[in-house]
């Protein structure tokens, strides 16, 4: 998902809004609100994944990510953000937002609303949705429609290449042909687009799409592993252990997530 549509015709419902420290515990989080909207502003260097799309979360950018939507972050250390899980009545015409977009020179007054929205969530709830609501018309006009850059045209087709092929041998000039760019284009495309390579972004979803089934489904071990492309059980079990901090079997009794929200 590289943007998603809002309406601002009325000030957002803000359930919760306050200061986010991850990375600790885990590295990873994977996790989705039913029914609420997520804002946040960023302090640090990380990656979110946003239904199978990358981006590169950056001190100073802001994500608005719809509800319902899965996503996945991957934390270098201890990270703090400023958050708010919102209901946004669809009332207003429709705008297009990135789901990832640089503040610019916005960045002070995001952080100042964001700060005191935080400020107000005990004593006074209706400042708390004034201030949102300003910083959701700003981040909504941070960048004109016409100029906002979308995911280039290789990078598309790489990665609708490699979801469609999870579960058979893939190398990067085999994705790059398919995306009509030679091995290095492809290589500066998406580390520009995405903050990462094409190699872990295949083992990303390897995994991610592994840890679904595991935790979803009736398939056996080896079914799994081998729809995912590692059809090697031991380096399978070892690839779980790496990227998603529990061996197949353990992932696989773990209960799902209630879908209680996560800042």
């Amino acid at each position: 998902m590289w943007e998603t549509e809002v309406r601002l015709g009325e000030p957002p419902v803000v359930v919760n809004a306050g200061v986010g420290v991850h990375g600790v515990a885990s590295r990873t989080d994977v996790f989705r609100l039913p029914e609420l909207w997520q804002l946040h502003l960023y302090q640090y260097d990380a990656e979110l994944i946003v239904d199978g799309t990358p981006h590169a979360i950056r001190p100073g950018r802001v994500s608005l990510v719809p509800p319902g939507t899965t996503v996945r972050f991957r934390y270098q250390g201890r990270s703090e953000h400023l958050y708010a899980h919102l209901r946004i009545a669809p009332a207003g015409p429709p705008r297009v937002v990135p789901v990832m977009q640089d503040a610019g020179p916005e960045l002070p007054m995001l952080t100042g609303l964001l700060l005191q929205a935080i400020a107000s969530v005990p004593g006074a709830p209706e400042r708390t949705r004034a201030e949102i609501w300003t910083a959701l018309w700003r981040i909504a006009h941070l960048t004109p429609a016409a100029e906002r850059p979308g995911p280039h045209s290789a990078v598309s087709a790489a990665i609708a290449y490699i979801e469609a092929n999870l579960a058979a041998p893939l190398t990067v000039p085999a994705v790059a042909r398919a995306a009509g760019v030679s091995h290095n284009h492809l290589t500066r495309l998406f580390r520009t687009q995405t903050g990462g390579t094409v190699v872990a972004y295949i083992r990303r979803r390897r995994l991610d799409r592994a840890h679904h089934l595991l935790r979803a489904s009736t398939l056996s071990i080896p079914a799994v592993a081998a729809s995912v492309g590692i059809p090697d059980l031991q380096a399978f079990n070892k690839a779980c252990r790496r990227e998603l901090g529990a061996s197949p079997r353990a992932l696989r009794g773990e209960a799902a997530p209630a879908g209680v929200p996560i800042s």
